[in-house]
């Protein structure tokens, strides 16, 4: 191939291409997890994350529910992914071996989102959340009917292959993907870039400025315990009747059975079996949706 900027630009738009076919193919699994919020900062703070607003009966003026704040925030981490083409291929033609490790570089830079927030909730157990609180824990801080400070558990522990029960359906999931970028496509393949000149290398990336962290744990049940009916029973009862301050029922409705390779006939036994394991209905079946998440492996 006769290198040129018309034969160069052509060159681009294949990789683009194929860039972006890739791209389309990744997973958005984290999605079903995740809200995505745009973020115009560095770091963004989620000190409202204290509080749920409550309806009251108007009587009188009205009550400013002021939002608790806490010193919680999500800071942007920087990604890229860099794949260099030597120019002795492209003079050769032997380019067939680029297009689909192009390819890739899209299936891998969409499947980033998976591995972030996907990594986040299985290290849930470790990491604290907005109330100073490891996110899956049995001691969160909420306040009862008369105001005075209790603990509330979002897990019953264990020390198996974790698994997590969640409701999806609210405006803010267990997971909050902060995005200030996503992932463009850039290249530095002209013949006067340094890159060229020195090293007879034409550069193509992709970079990207997101991160996650975590949302309300009331949402979310993590469980190191077997995965059985009356394991996911207890997640159910526990997430179901999770209660905000003052004892305001949240109605919380779980709908989503996350579960690493490993527990996956399990996972299908509980929601998709007609019968138990003793030969009784199944009470569980169809209660919730299965996802199974390799990034949990």
């Amino acid at each position: 191939m006769l290198i040129n900027a018309q034969n160069l630009d052509s060159l681009r738009v294949g990789f683009h291409t194929a860039f972006q076919g890739g791209l389309g193919q990744a997973s958005t699994a984290w999605s079903r997890i995740a809200t995505e919020v745009t973020s115009t900062q560095k770091e963004q703070k989620y000190g409202w994350l204290g509080k749920m607003p409550n309806v009251r009966e108007w009587i009188g003026a009205r009550a400013v529910q002021n939002l608790q704040q806490h010193d919680y925030a999500i800071k942007e981490k920087p990604w890229e992914l860099t794949i260099g083409v030597d120019r002795d291929d492209i003079e050769t033609d032997n380019l067939g071996i680029y297009t689909p490790m192009f390819t890739e570089m899209g299936m891998s830079t969409g499947s980033k989102k998976d591995a972030l927030c996907f990594d986040l909730l299985r290290n849930g157990f470790s990491n604290l959340c907005y109330d100073g609180q490891n996110y899956f824990d049995t001691d969160h801080p909420v306040l009862d009917e008369d105001g005075e400070v209790i603990s509330v558990a979002n897990t019953d522990g264990g020390a198996g292959t974790p698994w997590f029960l969640i409701d999806t359906s609210r405006a803010l999931k267990p997971i909050i993907l902060q995005k200030r970028k996503d992932f463009e496509f850039v290249a530095k393949d002209k013949l006067t870039d340094d890159n060229v000149f020195d090293n007879k290398e034409f550069v193509y990336g992709a970079d990207a400025r997101f991160n996650a962290g975590f949302g309300f744990w009331q949402f979310s049940w993590g469980s190191r315990q077997t995965l059985d009916a009356a394991h996911y029973a207890t997640a159910r009862a526990a997430l179901s009747g999770m209660k905000g301050d003052y004892g305001r029922p949240l109605g919380i409705m779980p709908n989503l059975l996350v579960v690493p390779p490993a527990l996956e006939s399990a996972g299908r036994r509980i929601l998709n079996s007609e019968f138990g394991a003793g030969g009784e209905t199944n009470e569980w079946k169809g209660t919730a949706e299965l996802l199974v998440a390799s990034w949990l492996a």
